[in-house]
């Protein structure tokens, strides 16, 4: 027993150290923090003859992490919001006479372009002259989306040594259903209908054909929005942009030839002439630059929550770390958030930015029954959908007051997808064998060690019906749509925004802007008052947010503190049980359970 005793206080010695250390560290951080902030305000003045940088090569972002860190390693990132707004106050500056942009490169969603290319038409609108400049578009591969891009300046410069690689779209997909045979694994999968084909790659081996010809329908949307986008910015029938896809690739000289770049140079070339047009003293300014000279606007307007939702929807606290690849949505955080802003008597609607394929089924229920009840106590609900927004994506989405999409959003994907594989064939050509026990009938449900009896595919297929079923009751209740209109969208069908348009899924297309300019006439601002977006939740402190990011929970100071106090009273039981031999310890076997 002194034994034990004396290795409970020096456990608690520990930890009191170990808190001494994180504190210490606490600091540390906290002091980085500030330094990595990158969007500090700069009190410098905006230089009068002003020529804004924009830089799309590092691709685009919905939201940065509100984590410093992780922040500081994104700012070569376009994001939508802050980017696009402060170019729509460049569009009104007077000291503002042009912009350059270079791209090229990185990755863009089709719906996120053309939000770019909104603020961008809405930049030349006011008079202000727009050039994009690209070493090549696509080298080695599809330069499409990006030539897409440049299409919105006014002025589009190729290195000469540069190609156009305008070749059109192409959606591919492996099927493993020949392997998954071969090696011995079972796909044991339903779906609700013959459209909904997320498990299909496991089930086929070549697309089938209802997908086959939905995706088909998607991608030539898609093309024709292409074709119709360009023609309008460089003076051509989109049938003719169509013919010039099909006879793409070019090399920089043809494709000066075909009308589809104006100029032919390198970047210095570029440098010079956007100086000259700038006019005499110009300087030049990025884009994040600029905005953090801006002053800062007392909006006048009614208050409107901004939420998002960004990434596959999941029963967790989601997370916004797209540095990493960890972007989720959590059905805790967007629906607490949502709770949140409908206590706080200042909001007057709820602007929803999704940008999500959909996920679990339940963690959508959560954040569905929200936005219902945002809907049920009057305030309206605008959802913004980004690049894509289908699935449970669409589901979270589908009590929306008002749904604001743009032409190229994937969405829809009304259907659901349940099942597992099994590894047996598998285990058995590996001489693999495993043996265990069961208590309940259909304990083994799961396990991909057991195929389905026919009782469990029958009780799979209910559950199917059943949450089937209620996906498209809320979508038909929602959207104010008959079951026949809604199952003639549904069945597992994508669309773009311009096709669910006419569906009737969304209510208009358009982007962020668009989406606050509704979120504002719901909320009932005069036309010409400022809504102020509030985010909920508001973000973290910087030095909060790089301890939990960075540490954890779990290993905060008070958390040590606390299991520090809670040891306390072990030890005084310990010092009473000492030498005493009735002080007897009952405790359960530790057990494996499968998951």
């Amino acid at each position: 027993m002194r034994v034990i005793l004396f290795i409970l206080k020096c456990f608690v010695g520990l930890l009191a150290s170990v808190g001494l250390v994180v504190v210490l560290l606490m600091v540390g951080l906290g002091f980085l923090a500030s330094q990595f902030e990158p969007l500090q305000k700069v009190e410098e003045p905006v230089p009068e003859n002003t020529v804004l940088t924009l830089d799309l090569r590092g691709g685009v972002v919905e939201a940065l992490p509100d984590n410093p860190v992780s922040k500081a390693s994104l700012t070569d990132r376009l994001v939508i919001r802050e980017s696009l707004a402060a170019l729509d106050r460049a569009a009104e500056d007077p000291k503002v006479k042009g912009m350059v942009a270079r791209l090229g490169q990185g990755r863009f969603g089709l719906a996120q372009i053309q939000e770019v290319r909104d603020a961008v038409k809405r930049f030349r609108d006011k008079g202000k002259f727009t050039v994009a400049f690209a070493e090549t578009f696509g080298e080695g591969g599809n330069g499409t989306l990006h030539y897409y891009m440049a299409s919105a300046f006014e002025t589009v410069w190729l290195q000469p040594s540069g190609d156009l690689d305008l070749t059109g779209l192409l959606l591919e997909s492996p099927f493993l259903r020949g392997a998954l045979d071969e090696i011995g694994v079972e796909p044991q999968l339903a779906q609700r209908e013959e459209y909904k084909g997320a498990m299909n790659m496991f089930t086929d081996t070549a697309l089938p054909t209802p997908q086959r010809e939905n995706l088909t329908q998607l991608v030539e949307s898609w093309v024709g929005q292409i074709a119709t986008g360009v023609g309008a910015q460089r003076g051509l029938d989109a049938a003719k942009v169509r013919d010039l896809i099909n006879q793409g690739p070019y090399d920089a000289a043809d494709a000066q030839s075909a009308g589809l770049i104006d100029q032919l140079g390198y970047w210095d070339q570029v440098h010079d002439d956007v100086l000259t047009q700038g006019g005499p003293d110009a300087e030049f300014l990025a884009l994040n630059v600029y905005a953090n000279r801006l002053d800062e606007r007392t909006p006048d307007g009614p208050t409107v929550a901004l939420i998002y939702g960004l990434g596959p929807v999941e029963l967790s606290d989601g997370q916004n770390d797209p540095a990493f690849g960890n972007v989720k949505m959590g059905a805790n955080h967007v629906s607490e958030a949502i709770a949140d802003a409908l206590l706080d008597r200042d909001v007057k609607a709820i602007l929803f930015r999704v940008d999500s394929p959909g996920g679990s089924y339940v963690a959508s229920d959560v954040i569905w029954r929200q936005v219902q009840k945002a809907r049920d106590s009057g305030v309206p609900v605008v959802v913004s959908m980004g690049d894509v927004a289908a699935s449970g994506g669409y589901f979270v989405a589908a009590p929306a007051e008002k749904i604001v999409a743009q032409p190229a959003t994937v969405t829809g994907s009304i259907g659901v997808v349940a099942g597992k594989l099994v590894f047996t064939g598998l285990w058995d050509k590996l001489e693999i064998h495993w043996d265990g026990v069961q208590a309940g009938d259909n304990a083994a449900l799961w396990s991909a060690n057991h195929s389905f009896t026919p009782a469990d595919w029958a009780r799979l297929n209910k559950s199917l019906d059943r949450t089937y079923l209620d996906f498209t009751t809320k979508v038909a209740d929602g959207r104010g749509m008959t079951m026949d209109e809604v199952k003639k969208a549904a069945k597992g069908q994508v669309w773009t925004g311009q096709d669910a348009l006419a569906l009737g899924l969304v209510d208009e297309l358009g982007g962020f802007h668009r989406a606050v300019e509704v979120a504002g006439e719901l909320a009932g601002a005069k036309p010409d008052e400022t809504v102020e977006l509030r985010r909920f939740p508001a973000e973290r402190d910087p030095f909060e947010a790089v301890f939990q990011d960075l540490l954890g929970n779990w290993v905060s100071a008070p958390t040590l503190a606390k299991l520090a106090r809670t040891l306390g009273p072990l030890i005084a039981l310990a010092e009473r049980l000492e030498g005493n031999a009735q002080g007897q310890s009952m405790r359960a076997p530790e057990l494996l359970l499968a998951q």
